[in-house]
């Protein structure tokens, strides 16, 4: 009872729902036993995941039915219909009704509105109101109305036309990146598989997919300066596969489709180290002249490109150049990690010119935290992959590079690895980090998470699915779903609304509506399903 006290005091504090008050006091039973009668279901409210910074139930709502319109404006026309129009598309098919868009902010039915001057919701948030006139989202961007559907969503019922309670939601963002990861290099996935994946995160609020796009088992996007790297490097995968690879346009797919539901692509191409395909492929990026044959295992640390030859600055420039010029977003992900073969001087010397040529290029650098332990380029993005055990060390040149003004994407391996076992008996996956059952993944605050690193050093966290043992979709998403929905959670909702007792009610109400997706999903056995 204690520490449920603090919790409502900490929940009271910060103005939340009383919804979200009531679900998490209904919640006590955490530790129920076989036997004991199921928790009563949640109201719409006070089911929401991500939970909102403030949900109110209040009144009647608004019923959608034959005549329902979503009604585009005022704002920025074009990009506020186009959030329109995804969003009628995607109520469509559960609702089954037509759901014409149609210009002008006046009238009932689903209105969608842009007001710069909306306060307490931030450059992605919104506030959605539900009355009997018709529901209202209102945010200062086009990226809030996006989210403000996402809860839309979650409020209507997962089939038929339905009712909106009447309340009003306000919400924004806790963290300003809130990510996963998918490796397409060791296991190659299509494109469209990846684009599933945007469309399942998107809806629980994530907005970046880092896309680890080579590796030692392959190389998986085609670049035209360096052919051979796709074409040859590309044909193979772990256990020995036929692999794969993405041509531009299917990666100019992605990023324009995740791009339309406000999800930032990151690309990475890992470096020094991790380059066994790229080695295979042009032997010339070796310190000897000799190609090593393509590899299908899934050890780490054994390969290297050689620092000491200016070919190598070539191809790096030539590679980041054409990535760069495909992607958007402000952000290329360079690797860094495990370059266990690199000296630690010649490390340092190429991470600095790689980390330039970055800049050259007009981006951001992203790296794994070794990079923390070299000399990381001003701006440059440092991503914790670490764990309990990891050498103090480590922990404090992490520390240290925040306290130098560098920001932070929290992934660490026991908490957000996707692909570490849920328990013994999960048969995809690794272990090394031990095991990581879905309460361990969300119980953690990434804004005290490591020592010496204050909430606003943390740009936010990020899960990775390494895919070593993952080889086909229903694989992925076993390992993936529900621990994705808690780090959306942990990047979206308030440190005081983090709370397991009420998060696990809440997770188990989306049981549902990931059955009606076709996700295949752990269902862990500490969280109440209906």
């Amino acid at each position: 009872m204690r520490v449920l006290r603090r919790t409502l005091g900490a929940l009271l504090a910060l103005g939340l729902a009383p919804a979200l008050l009531t679900a998490c006091a209904a919640a006590r039973g955490d530790d129920a036993r076989p036997g004991d009668d199921p928790p009563a279901a949640l109201a719409p409210f006070d089911r929401l995941l991500p939970a909102p910074v403030s949900a109110r139930a209040e009144g009647p709502g608004y019923t959608l039915g034959p005549g329902t319109v979503i009604r585009t404006g005022p704002g920025p026309g074009e990009e506020v219909r186009r959030v329109g129009e995804l969003l009628a598309e995607q109520l469509r098919g559960p609702s089954g009704l037509p759901l014409p868009v149609v210009d002008g902010a006046q009238g009932d039915g689903i209105r969608l509105r842009i007001d710069r001057d909306s306060e307490g919701v931030g450059d992605e948030g919104y506030r959605l109101e539900s009355r009997p006139g018709g529901i209202t989202l209102t945010a200062r961007t086009p990226a809030g109305l996006f989210h403000a559907g996402q809860t839309l969503r979650q409020l209507l019922p997962r089939s038929g036309p339905g009712a909106v309670p009447g309340g009003t939601v306000t919400d924004r963002p806790r963290f300003a990146y809130r990510g996963a990861m998918i490796d397409i290099a060791r296991h190659h996935f299509t494109v469209e598989q990846v684009m599933r994946y945007v469309d399942q995160l998107a809806q629980y609020k994530v907005n970046a997919l880092h896309v680890h796009l080579t590796d030692d088992q392959g190389w998986r996007l085609a670049v035209d300066s360096w052919p051979r790297l796709a074409e040859y490097g590309g044909g193979t995968e772990v256990g020995g596969g036929p692999g794969g690879y993405w041509t531009k346009d299917d990666y100019r797919r992605l990023v324009a489709h995740a791009a339309e539901r406000y999800v930032d692509v990151v690309p990475e191409i890992d470096m020094p180290g991790h380059v066994n395909a790229a080695l295979a492929s042009y032997p010339e990026l070796t310190c000897d002249g000799k190609a090593p044959e393509r590899y299908t295992g899934i050890k780490v640390g054994f390969s290297s490109l050689c620092v000491g030859k200016e070919r190598t600055y070539e191809f790096v420039d030539d590679v980041l150049g054409e990535l760069a010029a495909l992607t958007p977003g402000r952000y290329l992900h360079i690797g860094g990690d495990e370059a266990h073969q690199t000296p630690a001087a010649d490390y340092a010397a190429f991470m600095d010119r790689a980390q330039a040529v970055v800049g050259r290029h007009g981006k951001t650098v992203v790296a794994w935290h070794q990079l923390a332990s070299a000399r990381p380029a001003p701006g440059a993005v440092i991503q914790y992959w670490g764990h309990d055990r990891t050498p103090a060390a480590e922990k404090a040149a992490v520390s240290a590079a925040a306290a130098a003004g560098h920001r932070l994407i929290l992934s660490p391996a026991d908490r957000l690895y996707l692909d570490m076992k849920y328990d013994a008996a999960t048969k995809p996956g690794l272990a090394w980090a031990g095991y990581v059952p879905v309460k361990r993944a969300y119980s953690w605050d990434p804004g005290a998470y490591l020592a010496g690193v204050p909430e606003s050093a943390v740009l936010g966290v990020e899960a990775p699915l390494w895919t070593e043992t993952v080889a086909t979709r229903g694989d992925w998403e076993l390992m993936a779903f529900p621990r994705v929905l808690g780090l959306a959670e942990l990047g979206w909702s308030p440190a005081g609304a983090l709370d397991w007792a009420s998060y696990s009610r809440r997770l188990a109400a989306q049981g549902p509506r990931l059955d009606a997706q076709g996700i295949a999903y752990h269902k862990a056995p500490d969280v109440p399903w209906s």
